[in-house]
């Protein structure tokens, strides 16, 4: 009798540990519920004032390099403001053949808001990373966010990124963006990118602003607004960004 074993040739892949936050009403207020370290991510209360939560996002090491799989999950209870800090940016570095992954799964309940001023995400040369975001708002809720993504640092062209944003209010979509990045030379034709590498996004969902705060930003199908901009370099957007962040947040 011959007894054959089969042998997998897939590597061995390590369960992702990822960041966990949730956030809920109570009788006095909030209570924080869950607040867990990740494999990439450590969250770190900052205050509570009321309904108001501030929590920082502190990375735990370098990254993100080969092989990394980010994973942050965040739960905004019913009436519940939070505030996400990031108090530095984060760096997708030479991923020399490989890849790398960040995502995000958010969701919002009824009266709940939630303010995310990202830091920036730089894209250095070689890296090849795929960012999802999913944010889930149910009717009454609200998110403000900002980011800049940067295409290389100082010298650099910059390497691949993927990037989708899928956000759902009241169970129908409100914005549904694909940005395949991936082709040094498809994104620099006109009207992609051109020669920029830094692009900014201030997005509003679950609220229609009365007015857009630039000519480049534009209301969605439902209720809320993009602006977004393109440049050389990051620091000439903050002022304008800034403004965007101000004007949507009052």
């Amino acid at each position: 009798m011959t007894i054959s074993t089969l042998t997998s040739t897939e590597p061995d892949v390590a369960p992702v540990l990822p960041t966990r936050i949730s956030v809920q009403p109570s009788a006095t207020g909030v209570v924080v519920e869950m607040l867990d370290r990740g494999d990439f991510l450590a969250p770190r209360l900052l205050s509570i004032d009321g309904a108001r939560v501030r929590i920082a996002l502190v990375g735990c090491c370098a990254m993100l390099v080969a092989g990394d799989r980010l994973e942050l999950d965040i739960a905004v209870g019913a009436g519940v403001e939070l505030e996400l800090v990031e108090p530095s940016g984060t760096v997708a570095y030479n991923a020399r053949g490989g890849n790398a992954s960040w995502t995000a799964r958010v969701t919002v309940a009824c009266g709940g808001v939630l303010r995310w001023q990202a830091a920036p995400l730089v894209i250095s040369e070689g890296a090849d990373l795929t960012r999802c975001i999913t944010i889930d708002l149910a009717e009454d809720a609200r998110a403000v966010s900002s980011e800049v993504v940067v295409l290389g640092r100082s010298g650099e062209r910059g390497g691949a990124l993927r990037s989708s944003q899928h956000v759902t209010y009241a169970a129908a979509p409100l914005l549904v963006e694909e940005l395949d990045l991936t082709d040094p030379e498809l994104r620099s034709c006109p009207g992609i990118l051109g020669d920029y590498r830094v692009i900014g996004t201030v997005a509003i969902f679950g609220h229609r602003p009365d007015t857009l705060p630039s000519p480049t930003a534009t209301y969605l199908a439902g209720p809320g607004a993009l602006a977004r901009v393109l440049s050389h370099a990051a620091h000439t957007i903050e002022h304008e960004m800034d403004q965007w962040w101000r004007a949507w947040n009052r």
